[in-house]
């Protein structure tokens, strides 16, 4: 069973849960925003933490990310599969013991990511990064963003991946736990509902049209991977 933290409604496992329930693996949503959350994570095989637009800085506030950290944490000595996105990479970052903090800019839509050593050396961003339909392995190719805050890289974490904003764009602690600053999750309809009323609305819209196959076929083939030995 996968526990899924959502921190935001707007916010849901996208293509994540479709994967899921494609190859019968079952799973549990909750939402953190309704104080919905497991107290323990016995009887789970993995942790996906999701996105959303408060800040780790922001605990006093948004309690509720106080105790999505101890799940990160308690996941995290448990040794079970852990995927943060967005948020949920600069949480488990915060719980390894490094510096979350704002950036120098907002990164938003669909900016390249480039794979570093290690990363190329990894059966998961390999797995991301090869081209779906040719085969051969992009180190350089286009994910979706959307963020402000980024994080400092984990000490003992492997740096996986950066982009011309942000060093710190995916990172792996052990063999089981991945943060990804990028949304892999992503689909038409969820963009379509984050941007209902953002400005950059039409040019994301339309780039999602001719990248989202593309970009999905890339991210089922990263959960293969990632839930394999579940």
């Amino acid at each position: 069973m996968i526990a899924i933290i959502k921190n935001v409604k707007e916010e849901g496992p996208g293509n994540i849960e479709d994967y899921l329930r494609e190859n019968s693996i079952p799973y549990k949503i909750f939402e953190a925003q309704d104080g919905k959350l497991p107290s323990t994570l016995d009887g789970y095989t993995g942790l996906i933490v999701m996105g959303g637009p408060m800040g780790v800085y922001e605990m006093e506030q948004y309690p509720q990310l106080r105790i999505t950290s101890r799940l990160i944490r308690e996941a995290i000595n448990r040794n079970l599969k852990v995927l943060g996105i967005c948020l949920g990479a600069q949480l488990i970052a915060h719980i390894l013991g490094a510096r979350v903090y704002k950036g120098h800019g907002e990164e938003i839509g669909w900016l390249d990511i480039e794979l570093t050593s290690e990363g190329l050396r990894d059966s998961l961003m390999i797995s991301l990064a090869k081209h779906p339909s040719v085969g051969d392995v992009w180190r350089k190719f286009k994910v979706f963003h959307w963020h402000g805050d980024t994080f400092d890289l984990p000490f003992g974490a492997i740096h996986l991946a950066k982009s011309a904003l942000y060093e710190a764009q995916a990172f792996k602690f052990g063999q089981k736990v991945y943060a990804l600053q990028f949304h892999i999750e992503v689909t038409e309809e969820l963009l379509s509902q984050w941007f209902e009323e953002h400005p950059l609305r039409e040019q994301i819209l339309k780039e999602t049209q001719k990248l989202s196959s593309e970009y999905s076929a890339r991210a089922k083939n990263f959960y293969k991977v990632f839930f394999s030995d579940l």
